[in-house]
């Protein structure tokens, strides 16, 4: 009996494509926290030039009001596109093979930097809010969204180097922290940490469908114009839409003050990675799916628990480094600083740990190893970010 023929392709190159990001195991957890030292500083490269361009717009105070505010939009606009996001695409492509000795000298000119302009009497750069830790937190989120648009777009290109992108079982990349820290960064300033009475389940909803929308357009965009899809990634049918969706109404649905969220957070990873060295691993890993929904997409519904544990532990973060009582600001609230030192510290230990003796990080299932990892680089941004920007 003759077997069917496959369905023609409007994709010559799908098969091509799907291989070409398929079946890579990453690169190592010293490169990607080396790599992501190198973006504060680019941030305090913007502030700095900012700074020194104060002075000069007074001269254009004669110019009328219209044009000036565009003009200097405009300016800002540029700046930003020339200082932080052109440098971030180079170390991500042509710059790859020099991230350890470009964050060295980074990091030493930084330094020196910051000691000419204590040593000369400079008063701080930043004052009152701005100064804060929130502030610092907007800064993080915007470079995450950034470095998330940026992979997305490159990894499709050869320059991207294949072990920044996403890694097949096992691995750390760049891009494997993108979805977890997109998560880590939303909880931060949730309304949960932000200790908001929650919501009611209609609202919970309502507020959750344009997540659930873009994930059924991915869905049938994807699938109607027959673009390439790695399925060991989510699925046959699921997105990180749907991912995001989904812990949006767990946490919604079941409402934890952010003072416990952090222990529950612990125990649900705990528990979610005990039943995956219990074999649950290997069924998630493997290539065999059946014909219900549940084996179709067993990545995307199974790593929800990891996700879930990783937001209430963002959510305890945010409300104790944050939204605390003790956070008004880095230079009088000095305990902060330091707890952020400490927390980062912990969690990469804890990491490697983790890698050698439980499980070795894997994004696609969403370990408690992947989880303990993007939390400690993620503290890592903002940390450096702090003592980088908050320094002058």
């Amino acid at each position: 009996m003759d077997l069917p023929l496959p369905k023609p392709s409007f994709n010559p190159n799908k098969h091509l494509k799907e291989e070409f990001v398929s079946n890579l195991t990453g690169s190592s957890m010293l490169e990607i926290a080396t790599l992501t030292v190198s973006i504060p500083i680019l941030v305090l490269i913007r502030h700095s030039i900012s700074i020194t361009g104060a002075s000069l717009k007074k001269k254009n105070d004669d110019a009328p009001s219209g044009n000036r505010n565009l003009k200097s939009y405009l300016a800002t606009l540029s700046l930003d596109f020339l200082v932080i996001v052109v440098p971030m695409l180079l170390f991500f492509t042509v710059l790859a093979n020099w991230t350890y000795f470009l964050a060295s000298l980074f990091t030493i000119l930084t330094l020196l930097y910051i000691a000419v302009k204590r040593s000369g009497g400079s008063s701080p750069s930043f004052e009152g809010e701005s100064n804060s830790l929130r502030a610092y937190v907007t800064s993080y989120r915007v470079i995450v969204m950034i470095i998330t648009f940026l992979c997305i777009l490159a990894v499709d290109f050869r320059i991207f180097p294949r072990r920044y992108a996403k890694t097949e079982t096992y691995g750390t990349s760049l891009m494997d922290l993108g979805v977890g820290a997109f998560v880590l960064a939303n909880s931060l300033v949730s309304r949960q940490a932000r200790n908001i009475t929650s919501v009611s389940w209609k609202t919970a909803i309502v507020s959750t469908s344009p997540l659930i929308i873009l994930g059924f357009l991915r869905l049938v965009t994807t699938t109607g114009v027959d673009y390439q899809v790695h399925v060991g990634e989510y699925g046959v049918h699921w997105n990180f839409f749907f991912t995001l969706a989904a812990v949006s109404i767990l946490t919604s649905f079941i409402n934890i003050s952010p003072q416990y969220s952090g222990v529950i957070g612990s125990l649900v990873l705990v528990g979610y990675q005990f039943c995956l060295v219990q074999g649950l691993n290997h069924y998630l890993l493997s290539n065999e799916r059946g014909m219900d929904i549940i084996s179709q997409n067993k990545e995307g519904i199974f790593s929800i628990f990891g996700y879930w544990g990783m937001y209430l532990l963002g959510v305890h973060l945010g409300n104790y480094l944050i939204f605390g009582s003790h956070s008004s600001g880095f230079r009088s609230s000095r305990w902060v600083r330091m707890r952020v030192w400490v927390l980062s510290i912990l969690f990469w230990l804890l990491t490697v740990l983790l890698d050698r003796h439980v499980e070795r990080i894997s994004r696609r299932t969403c370990n408690l190893p992947y989880v303990t990892m993007v939390v400690a680089d993620n503290l890592q941004v903002i940390l450096l970010s702090v003592l980088f920007n908050g320094s002058v």
